[in-house]
């Protein structure tokens, strides 16, 4: 998922598809917690996809100052080698690509199909 050159609004339909699937499978099921939890992985997985997408360090720079976050700090993070995942866990990626934001840019959460279909 992470690099066979999906666009994100590719991803996000899959998404859409694939979470709808297993939320309608699971509705009757109390998975609740267990929704959490995979969906505090999912958003990890999206942040660290964002992150990979953002390929040059001028780039990640730009994109984390468009996302709120200072001058220096984006210049900071955007030139560090770390890796992906890291970076994804790191502070940076959660402010930048909040729950709030990704729900905002249309990526879907596993909690929210949960809720919206767990209640039929």
């Amino acid at each position: 998922m992470r690099s066979n050159g999906m666009g994100y609004e590719q991803r996000k339909k899959a998404l859409h598809n694939a979470i709808r699937g297993w939320v309608c499978y699971f509705r009757y099921a109390h998975a609740k917690t267990h929704l959490q939890s995979m969906d505090e992985w999912l958003r990890s997985r999206i942040r660290m996809c964002i992150w990979k997408s953002w390929k040059l360090s001028k780039t990640r720079v730009q994109n984390l100052v468009k996302c709120g976050v200072p001058q220096w700090r984006a210049y900071q993070w955007g030139n560090a080698s770390k890796g992906h995942w890291a970076v994804a866990h790191s502070g940076i990626m959660q402010v930048a690509a909040s729950c709030i934001n990704l729900a905002r840019a249309g990526y879907p959460s596993l909690l929210g199909y949960y809720e919206k279909y767990h209640c039929r």
